[in-house]
């Protein structure tokens, strides 16, 4: 983790930006983090490209610090400045066309989208939580909260450093992660925007009812894939402080 910038925001949040393993990141700390007084750290997710989503990450980083926590990001495989993936690239193609076209996508297009994405930046992601974690002002637990749902789905199944997990249904789902959602036992958020026209309700219904946690929530709210309201976010908030402290 080779650290290159460090920022200081209006809040007392230290922003720091880093390179692992070739991947730019992000990492925020609450003014409170101290080797003798670690944070717990939330895993802010997204759809890729840390400098189109900088402003709504450090948002979400300044709630997270206002509540006690660390948060760090990592740029996914394709995304940004890194090398592209052409299947991903070739996928996303036609997962546009087909919303374009007014169609679902088939679970072809989501299969060739989303799982080698997943199957690349889960291990780095994983590696990400071992980088942070060394750090002496951050000590868990973990939480992962938004970005492709897929990660985070797969993330909360095999990472036991993750003790909850917070999903925005807005992104597609292959159905082998559905299946994958049967172990995940920590618990569970899901925030749903019920006239999302870019995504399949019923999936993320589907999703829902898999998880094998025992403590699960799901909170829908009218409006599409943008017009998610303000207490939504306020309620994910609580649902960290729940689980992380």
């Amino acid at each position: 983790m080779d650290f290159s910038s460090t920022r200081l925001l209006d809040d007392g949040t230290r922003e720091r930006r880093f390179t692992l393993d070739g991947a730019p990141g992000v990492l925020w700390t609450p003014s409170t983090a101290s080797p003798s007084t670690p944070v717990p750290l939330v895993l802010l997710g997204h759809p890729g490209g840390l400098q189109a989503m900088q402003t709504r990450l450090e948002a979400r980083a300044r709630q997270s610090a206002g509540l006690g926590y660390a948060s760090a990001t990592l740029e996914l495989p394709g995304g940004g400045g890194r090398p592209p993936v052409p299947e991903i690239d070739r996928a996303r193609d036609d997962l546009r066309e087909a919303i374009g076209a007014g169609r679902r996508p088939d679970d072809d297009v989501v299969d060739r989208l989303v799982l080698p994405l997943v199957e690349q930046a889960v291990p780095e992601w994983r590696a990400l939580l071992d980088a942070v974690l060394a750090l002496p002002e951050v000590g868990g637990p973990v939480a992962v909260s938004g970005g492709v749902t897929a990660m985070g789905v797969r993330l909360a199944a095999v990472e036991p450093r993750v003790v909850a997990v917070g999903l925005f249904a807005g992104t597609a789902v292959p159905r082998s992660i559905i299946e994958e959602a049967r172990r995940v036992t920590v618990p569970v958020h899901v925030l749903l925007q019920w006239d999302d026209q870019d995504n399949d309700r019923q999936r993320a219904l589907e999703l829902f009812d898999a998880f094998g946690s025992p403590q699960k929530t799901l909170q829908a709210n009218t409006g599409g894939h943008t017009g998610v309201p303000p207490h939504a976010g306020e309620d994910a908030g609580r649902f960290l402080v729940r689980h992380l402290g």
